[in-house]
């Protein structure tokens, strides 16, 4: 069975996820899963019954689903290896890992949409106070990123070492969020160029969001 990935384009996780399979090139099917339309399709009771969690992005493979996007680009290094998105060594592997979940954990979930949503519609707060919200979460996981890049990067394109690995997969989408959150990159120059490079990779390119079919 083809590999179906339920994705939204605007999802920075489900863009995570694409830059993955199209760094590994891998063919599969896009099933696009609208989070706003009719309160949001990834909220029917089919999508639930795939995905308990009722998030993108989802991978079907032969019959299984895996959720949660950190999950599936593990799952797809395990199963389809070269080209490697983790180092060889064990420290290497864990600080990419680290890298990915500081994005993942500490950064995006602070300005997904539900929570904006929550800030606007529960807690009654307008879009300036909830942009200024998304951009201080955004900047303080920057400014470490910023650290950890100095760290680990080998050629000054890459976040570790002089290739792409998961930590250049999960920093790219968050600064797709963080320009819509009119962000101001200049205090990251070396988060900065880094991005400016991966954009110009083929994979990265394609897997944009305004390059997916149900871009709007």
């Amino acid at each position: 069975m083809a590999l179906r990935l339920y994705t939204y384009w605007r999802s920075s996780a489900a863009y995570r996820v694409r830059i993955a399979l199209a760094v590994k090139g891998l063919q599969y099917e896009a099933v696009p899963r609208h989070l706003l339309r009719d309160g949001g399709e990834q909220r029917r009771p089919e999508y639930l019954e795939l995905n308990p969690q009722g998030l993108v992005p989802a991978l079907e493979h032969d019959g299984h689903v895996v959720t949660q996007s950190l999950a599936i680009c593990e799952y797809l290094e395990e199963t389809h290896p070269l080209p490697p998105l983790l180092p060889a060594d064990p420290l290497g592997r864990a600080a990419v890992r680290a890298m990915a979940l500081a994005i993942a954990c500490d950064v995006h979930p602070l300005n997904n949409l539900r929570v904006q949503q929550y800030l606007r519609g529960e807690l009654g707060q307008d879009d300036a106070t909830v942009s200024r919200w998304t951009r201080h979460w955004i900047d303080r996981g920057f400014v470490a990123f910023e650290r950890l890049i100095a760290r680990h990067t080998g050629d000054g394109r890459h976040c570790y070492g002089s290739s792409v690995t998961l930590a250049d997969v999960f920093l790219v989408p968050q600064v797709y969020n963080a320009r819509r959150a009119q962000l101001d990159l200049s205090p990251y120059p070396r988060l900065a160029a880094v991005v400016q490079h991966l954009e110009s990779v083929p994979a990265f390119a394609a897997a944009r969001p305004e390059a997916q079919p149900d871009a709007e």
